[in-house]
């Protein structure tokens, strides 16, 4: 036994003192009181890293769809890069859990779009181009990749199938802590200066009542969403960032002491709204509620006529086709057709189906009808006034309601301003944006959800070729 021990000794020894040479051979020796290996004698002094070398630090202000999509693209493209999200709320994607009535309308299939700018009111031709990159498709496989199974319904909205937004948070959420970004919450940005001569030195970023201290980054993302107020934009001011004046965009119409808001929760599947004096129509089903109007007519219709809207303060005279596509003169002929089927039948127990009791009878006395008259009694004087007021029944709108909790702003970063193919600022090389920052937004039916998506992936691309030092994109179009 003591035989083997002293040979396992001597080769242990063995081995300690061949180390030992192995060291000297290539003239390493532990650095003086530094715990830090010297260089190897005759070795070069390492050059000190070059901007290339370094790991590129980048900042996202805003921890909203846009913002959070970025993120995780760019860890994907480059995860050296050191990413940061800085959010102003203590909740990240607290507008994506309510949205679509908490059930989270995360894009649509397109498939009832005849054109792009019925879908987008502002910012349609840039979208067209954005969208080849990462379109609806793009954006169902994305989803569904991370184990979020979707559905679409006829109307081209498409959800989660657990009808819960919250699966959507918990999934973009997982992802950001997944690829190693850090989320700080409770931080409102309220400035980006550049620090150095354009095109060189960092961006920094200050927040506002100093609930931190400014940071230094290579590159910035601007994801903010939507500000009903210029004030919103006011952390771009010292870089001259063109913006167009941000207006409410997709809200409910007021009717203040109308009648008609005693019908509260009627629906009419098919409807047409258009604003009087105008050509801004739009058409789908319309909700009667306590206050007015709602549902993806009006909304629809208020995207379109964001600004006139804005600028007549939300006065208006609405005019509603009950009957949806049908012409005044069609609609004589619906009626006629209703009469003469029914010439015995009270005019208040036969109706177009489209319409219920309580609408119609509403209906009938606004056009001064009786609702004891039989239909074989009208005549061609009240034929008249009842296809004038089922075509083009007016209403003085006076004010708007924000639809739910959900809100989206019509204007943002003048899209002349940055580059087409990557979302740069062209005024500021390094800035980008994202989302509803930008001057896009879309109506009703999952259309804003996918231009976050999309524009926070093109964004997030663009910038992971800063990242791995490669040439930008460059586009001399404007949108």
């Amino acid at each position: 036994m003591r035989c083997i021990k002293r040979e396992i000794g001597k080769g242990v020894g063995a081995v300690f003192r061949f180390f030992l040479l192995s060291l000297q051979s290539v003239g390493w020796s532990e650095a003086m009181g530094k715990g830090k290996l010297a260089q190897p004698q005759g070795a070069q002094p390492k050059a000190p890293l070059t901007t290339k070398d370094k790991i590129m630090k980048t900042a996202i202000i805003g921890a909203g769809a846009a913002g959070c999509f970025a993120a995780i693209e760019l860890k994907r493209c480059c995860p050296e890069a050191n990413v940061t999200i800085y959010e102003a709320a203590r909740k990240p994607l607290a507008k994506v859990a309510v949205t679509g009535g908490g059930r989270c309308n995360l894009t649509n299939t397109f498939a009832n779009v005849r054109s792009l700018a019925s879908a987008y009111p502002r910012g349609e031709r840039l979208m067209k181009r954005l969208l080849k990159e990462f379109g609806h498709e793009e954006a169902w496989q994305w989803f569904e990749r991370e184990g979020v199974r979707l559905t679409a319904q006829p109307d081209g909205c498409v959800f989660p199938a657990s009808q819960d937004a919250m699966e959507i948070v918990g999934t973009l959420l997982r992802l950001v802590r997944s690829h190693g970004v850090r989320l700080l919450t409770g931080h409102r940005a309220s400035l980006i200066e550049r620090t150095g001569a354009y095109g060189k030195g960092q961006l920094r970023i200050s927040f506002a009542d100093n609930s931190l201290q400014p940071q230094a980054a290579d590159a910035v993302l601007v994801a903010i969403g939507g500000s009903p107020k210029p004030q919103g934009l006011a952390l771009l001011a010292p870089l001259g960032i063109a913006t167009a004046s941000p207006v409410p965009s997709l809200f409910s119409l007021c009717l203040p002491g109308d009648p008609i808001t005693e019908l509260t929760g009627t629906v009419v599947e098919r409807a047409a709204a258009s604003l009087a004096g105008t050509k801004l129509r739009a058409e789908g089903p319309l909700l009667i509620t306590h206050w007015g109007m709602s549902g993806p007519t009006i909304l629809k219709l208020s995207a379109y006529a964001a600004r006139h809207l804005h600028g007549n303060d939300y006065r208006a005279t609405l005019a509603i086709n009950w009957m949806g596509g049908l012409n005044e003169q069609d609609v004589m002929e619906t009626i006629g057709s209703l009469a003469a089927a029914n010439p015995k039948k009270l005019m208040a127990s036969a109706y177009p189906p489209q319409l219920n009791a309580r609408l119609w009878q509403h209906l009938l006395a606004k056009s001064g009808m009786k609702a004891n008259a039989r239909w074989g009694e009208l005549g061609r004087k009240g034929m008249n006034k009842l296809a004038a007021t089922l075509s083009n029944d007016h209403y003085q709108a006076n004010g708007k309601c924000r639809f739910k909790e959900e809100f989206v702003t019509c204007g943002g970063v003048d899209l002349g301003g940055v580059n087409p193919s990557t979302l740069e600022s062209r005024a500021c090389p390094g800035l980008f944006f994202a989302g509803e920052t930008l001057d896009i937004d879309g109506i009703t039916g999952g259309f804003n959800l996918q231009a976050a998506w999309t524009t926070g992936f093109v964004a997030a691309r663009a910038m992971a070729r800063l990242c791995r030092h490669e040439a930008p994109k460059v586009s001399r179009q404007t949108p």
